[in-house]
């Protein structure tokens, strides 16, 4: 029986007098509709495998011309069962949508990247640095110790040895880059990758710098001066803008962050701007009210204790507090006042407390208990009662 030549335009759904271009972007349509990692029907498997032909036959002029004089490349019918036409296999061995684009299409994997530079951005560096409250609420200078890589003084970031240069690298001719080409139905696939000798750089350097081995930098130890606004605290954060490491091939360097270690403080304890303390007021003074100067971040304040002053009263000092952090505004200073009532008499005062209790009618006082509603000893009493 004679074989009758497959319609490889039909196929891709194109005309006869179609350009390369319009078969182009017909066959990226249906391979994006049809191929396995997008569509799993077994018939649009077998359809893209028909469309994938197709394409390599009319992409190829000589076998274009074929197709055009009536005859058939490939060979063969348009029977044949569930194979490809032509018995081919799968085009691709198993090549994903996107690998099959990027081979075909002019995509990453056979794109030329070209070398990439030997001078790159450095990294940030971040040191820590122990504050006082008083330097937090002040501002501090401090100059600070620290290790990074600096720019190498022998090659200034070059990497060679004095009196030489890099030199282009022989196996990619400066490319930075190797192929790889891959023979398949459809043609060669090219893959790129870094050149293994000069690892993408496109050159090397036959003489390193002896100081920096060709890096460009050296690890050393040097003095930044950090200025810390007022109103900093514990894990803040200060920029040192290009203070961090230099970067490899002398590159520029990165920032230097100092972060804030605010330590605990004797008397205060910090709540953001506002600030927190505790007096203890003897029980007479507590009753007859007083006056005390009290030492605060910024001086020594009055702080005057009202007749009849009980526990945990708070009294609040405005403006004695933290200044706001790159704004304006100071905090408050909220003062805890605890009585202390006296462990030990002696006779003649426990003589006088006795007068006083017998003034005020407290010889026998009366102790009020509130009990829980709804504890458990209560609920058992409540249930005895009922009874």
């Amino acid at each position: 029986m004679q074989s009758v030549a497959r319609d490889y335009y039909g196929l891709l759904g194109v005309a006869k007098g179609a350009s390369a271009d319009e078969i182009k972007r017909a066959y990226r349509k249906l391979a994006r509709e049809l191929h396995p990692d997008v569509n799993p029907d077994p018939a649009a498997q077998q359809k893209f495998k028909e469309v994938t032909a197709a394409y390599e036959v009319l992409s190829d002029p000589a076998k274009r011309q074929v197709v055009d004089l009536g005859g058939d490349p490939l060979g063969g019918g348009q029977g044949g069962g569930g194979g490809a036409p032509g018995g081919m296999g799968d085009p691709f061995g198993g090549m994903g949508l996107g690998d099959i684009m990027d081979a075909f299409f002019g995509g990453g994997g056979g794109r030329s990247r070209g070398p990439r530079s030997r001078v790159r951005q450095g990294d940030d560096a971040l040191i820590p640095i122990e504050l006082t409250l008083e330097e937090c609420a002040a501002g501090v200078a401090k100059d600070l110790a620290v290790d990074t890589a600096t720019l190498c003084s022998v090659c200034h970031g070059s990497g060679c040895a004095e009196g030489t240069s890099p030199a282009t690298c022989d196996m990619c001719k400066g490319s930075g880059e190797v192929q790889q080409i891959q023979r398949s139905l459809l043609g060669q696939v090219v893959t790129s990758r870094p050149c293994p000798v000069c690892r993408g750089f496109g050159e090397v350097i036959p003489e390193p710098c002896r100081q920096c081995n060709g890096e460009g930098r050296v690890r050393a130890r040097r003095t930044v001066r950090a200025n810390i606004p007022a109103g900093v605290g514990d894990g803040i954060r200060v920029r040192l803008a290009g203070q961090g490491e230099v970067g490899p091939g002398g590159g520029a360097p990165g920032d230097l962050y100092v972060e804030v270690q605010e330590l605990q403080h004797e008397r205060f304890t910090r709540d953001g701007i506002d600030l927190h303390c505790t007096v203890h007021v003897p029980m007479t003074a507590a009753a007859l009210g007083t006056s005390m100067g009290l030492h605060t971040l910024h001086g020594v304040e009055d702080l005057d204790i009202q007749p009849g002053t009980q526990s945990s009263t708070v009294i609040t000092l405005r403006g004695q507090g933290m200044p706001r952090l790159r704004g304006t505004g100071i905090g408050n200073l909220h003062v805890h006042i605890e009585v202390v009532t006296p462990a030990k008499v002696d006779g003649r005062q426990s003589e006088l407390l006795r007068e006083l209790a017998a003034l005020r009618g407290e010889e026998q006082p009366e102790l009020a208990a509130r009990a829980h509603n709804g504890g458990f000893f209560s609920r058992i009493r409540d249930s005895f009662a009922g009874k």
